[in-house]
């Protein structure tokens, strides 16, 4: 199983960014984005259902990010808009498997640093 998380950088305030997350070995029920920034917890940002596209996000990205799917590519994309210095973080995508309650899978980050 491998999750593969790309397209972080350095952006000025208001700029956007994509991230992607590739995900390869099996199948999954979601796959979501999580933050850390420098002396804080991870965080919630944003996940999708892999057969729904239902999706949910965190009150701080709200309006801004918007996750989406390809399943062609099994791929998964955040599209980050208007872009915040507090969004600075290493940003990580993680799956989870079918039955599991947790997620279970994470990729390696990906820093987005946003400045002002």
């Amino acid at each position: 199983v491998q999750l593969q998380a790309s397209g972080g950088g350095l952006v000025q305030a208001g700029g956007s960014l994509r991230l992607s997350c590739a995900a390869s070995g099996r199948t999954f029920s979601t796959i979501g984005w999580f933050r850390q920034a420098p002396g804080k917890a991870r965080e919630f940002v944003a996940n999708i259902y892999w057969s729904s596209s239902s999706s949910s996000y965190a009150d701080s990205v709200k309006g801004r990010f918007t996750i989406s799917r390809d399943n062609a590519k099994n791929t998964v994309y955040l599209q980050m808009n208007s872009l915040k210095p507090d969004d600075t973080a290493v940003y990580y995508c993680a799956a989870r498997s079918t039955l599991a309650t947790e997620y279970n899978y994470w990729g390696q980050g990906t820093l987005v640093t946003v400045s002002s």
